[in-house]
């Protein structure tokens, strides 16, 4: 039978779909108010659009190798920074294992009771980040144990999660342009001159340095490029159709994104609805929602319990829409990273019993190592004494750092990659060494001063608890690794730069 081929248009639709991502307005209108849509400007000209079309290349030439960005690496630099470069890489998705464990608790919430109750739970002397902390270390051990069986089905819930999340885009924007029109297009956030959209109106985002590290915010908005690199092999005219695909796409989610967080200043008064106590970055999405249906029932002048009852049907649809989302794609992330990598990287690296797989083709041995790390680290992050405020900061951080980490290996990689004249390369963007040098120079540069600003931040603030486990991720994971490639070069009695 022969292969469909994926033509210009669903290249686009399969881009939007892999990098959009609704939470993210919120949180960038938490942190930066309509200051933020800059920086999404900047990351998507400067990062998502060069890093594309390097991740195509890899992905052409690497097409039948089966170890995903660990054999784009391996074929680069080599196997040992491979390992520890692809290390790093699952680390970002530890970092989310442990993160939406904690916070998938909020979107349940939401549904159940119409709004978020988490922060005012309490069980046994524990407070309402311990008890989340608790539960998520349960959430853990329970997924695990029927991951390891080989029970994913209800992962299948994911897709019906992301047209759930797709109606919930859909619906903001109709509610968000009827309260524009009813109200005679007043802003609840007014717009005075170019000063909105360079200041923030969060307080937290006001010096240089913490402008400069929310550059991490819009790098992470676009996330999962990488995916995109195996996917010119199945068109028919990659060379042309591929760039211009993924200029357009650049183009469309660069707007989408700026407009999405330009709209949510027509329900949503920055100082009013977020400069509250109760509002974080766990439950900011739910907030908004909720928000949205009771302004959007006052511009139709229905009476106060309508309108309250509208932003509940609103909070409590969004919270069903997440909660099925991360639900589904905490049943495939759980092993799915995991066993890829392990399964593509040299098994030389790793002690035996981490590469074994069970009876239903899983590496169980590996897969509680992991879940032991994740409760672990939940443990130490919800019992550290911080505020909900703080909690879910030090999450999104940590989420942020290690999600970005990786992509200093996979860009710094690709001169590397370049230089080699013994690849078959199908398909090539980058043919002048000059030309180059000179842009992964400037994705480096963005990226390594959204991280170091982000981790610099915290310590400049005298806040080193929140420093600490931002940067503690890709450090940890790092050292790992490189544990791993020297327990094993001693046990095979081979240098480490021989393995």
């Amino acid at each position: 039978m022969k292969k469909k081929k994926i033509t210009l248009i669903s290249l686009i639709l399969m881009i939007m779909s892999t990098i959009y991502g609704f939470a993210n307005t919120t949180v960038a209108y938490d942190q930066m108010g309509y200051a933020s849509i800059i920086w999404y400007v900047f990351a998507a000209l400067l990062f998502l659009l060069p890093s594309t079309l390097m991740f195509a290349e890899y992905g052409s030439t690497f097409k039948d190798a089966h170890g995903g960005i660990y054999s784009w690496l391996a074929g680069s630099i080599g196997d040992r920074w491979a390992f520890i470069g692809t290390f790093i890489w699952l680390s970002s998705w530890i970092i989310w294992l442990m993160s939406t464990a904690s916070k998938v608790w909020i979107p349940f919430s939401t549904t159940i009771f119409g709004h978020d109750q988490t922060q005012s739970w309490a069980f046994l002397g524990l407070n309402s980040n311990q008890v989340i902390g608790v539960m998520a270390i349960f959430w853990i051990l329970v997924v695990t144990s029927f991951a390891v069986r080989g029970v994913d089905s209800i992962s299948k819930i994911t897709s019906l999660g992301g047209i759930f999340v797709s109606l919930l885009t859909v619906i903001f924007a109709i509610a968000s342009l009827i309260i524009l029109i009813m109200n005679g297009g007043q802003l609840a956030e007014p717009v005075n001159g170019l000063h909105s959209f360079v200041q923030s109106p969060n307080p937290d985002f006001q010096s240089s340095l913490a402008l400069l590290s929310f550059m991490i915010y819009a790098v992470f908005a676009y996330a999962g490029t990488e995916t995109m690199g195996g996917v010119t092999d199945s068109m028919d005219n990659p060379e042309k159709d591929f760039p211009k695909g993924l200029v357009i796409s650049t183009m469309v989610i660069m707007v989408a994104y700026s407009l999405s967080i330009f709209l949510w200043g027509i329900s949503a008064n920055w100082h009013s609805v977020i400069g509250q106590g109760q509002v974080n970055l766990g439950n900011i999405t739910y907030v908004l929602m909720n928000n949205l249906g009771v302004v959007l029932g006052q511009s139709m002048h229905l009476s106060n319990a309508a309108c309250l009852i509208l932003g509940t049907s609103f909070a409590r649809f969004a919270g069903l829409s997440m909660f099925m989302a991360y639900m589904g794609s905490f049943f495939i992330l759980i092993y799915s990273p995991l066993k890829s990598f392990i399964m593509g990287s040299n098994p030389d690296f790793w002690p035996a019993r981490m590469t074994k797989l069970n009876d239903k083709r899983m590496p169980s041995f590996a897969m509680w190592t992991q879940a032991v790390v994740v409760a672990v680290l939940i443990f130490f992050v919800t019992f550290g004494g911080s505020s909900a405020k703080k909690f879910y900061m030090i999450l999104t951080n940590m989420g942020n750092i290690s999600t970005s980490f990786p992509y200093l290996f996979l860009i710094g990689a690709f001169p590397f990659f370049k230089r080699r004249k013994d690849l078959n390369r199908p398909f090539e963007i980058f043919t002048n060494r000059w030309l180059t040098d000179m842009i992964v120079a400037i994705v480096m540069i963005v990226l390594i001063v959204g991280i170091g600003f982000t981790a610099v931040a915290p310590i400049m603030s005298h806040d080193y608890v929140t420093a600490f486990w931002t940067i503690i991720g890709p450090i940890f994971f790092g050292l790992v690794a490189w544990a791993f490639l020297w327990y094993q070069s001693r046990k095979l009695k081979e240098p480490i730069d021989k393995l």
